[in-house]
């Protein structure tokens, strides 16, 4: 039986599709996300993203990374990663600092969070307030938690148990939203 022209072509057509180029970006209600970074010859894979919504507002797009090499999301692990959170609305450093703290000390315990006030101090400190269309990039790597807005390293430290408590609020156990750190992790 001959093949048409159609077949034909679609046949083609489907050979040469898995060697297009896969997105190099997603977008996240205008926010675009790299599927790739490098960092200082580290290559971190998009994991998932996703929208932070807070009451009727939507706060902000995130994208998370890590290390392809882990194979499965690791947030609180010290492998190394990433987190984007680009905003849509006007935020006060102020206003950064304090949910921070009090959201780290409502999951952690007062214990631990007194424990973990020094370097937590130390880090809300480094906030700047934030206009639409500013990122936030929260990165572990090479044993180092650096915060960068605008890609302007604001603070640099190297404490695993800060880390994974700051991760621990977007992407733990008790995260400020459920569906946003089910997409992160590419869990939906």
């Amino acid at each position: 039986m001959p093949l048409s022209l159609a077949t034909l072509a679609t046949a083609l057509l489907l050979l040469v599709a898995p060697l297009a180029p896969a997105a190099e970006s997603v977008e996240v209600r205008g926010a675009r996300f790299a599927t790739q970074l490098d960092l200082d010859g580290q290559p971190l894979a998009l994991v998932g993203h996703g929208l932070f919504r807070y009451l009727i507002w939507t706060a902000y797009a995130g994208a998370y990374y890590q290390a392809p090499e882990t194979a499965e999301p690791a947030p609180l692990a010290t492998v190394p990663r990433r987190l984007e959170l680009e905003y849509f609305h006007a935020i006060a450093a102020e206003d950064f600092a304090g949910v921070t703290r009090d959201s780290v000390r409502e999951r952690l315990g007062e214990t631990a969070y007194r424990e973990l006030l020094p370097a937590l101090n130390a880090f809300t400190r480094a906030y700047r307030s934030v206009e639409p269309g500013d990122r936030y990039a929260l990165t572990w790597h090479h044993d180092t938690l650096s915060l960068a807005l605008n890609g302007e390293t604001l603070y640099t430290g190297d404490d695993p148990a800060l880390a994974s408590a700051l991760f621990g609020l977007w992407l733990g156990d008790q995260p400020l939203r459920d569906d946003f750190r089910d997409a992160l992790l590419g869990r939906r």
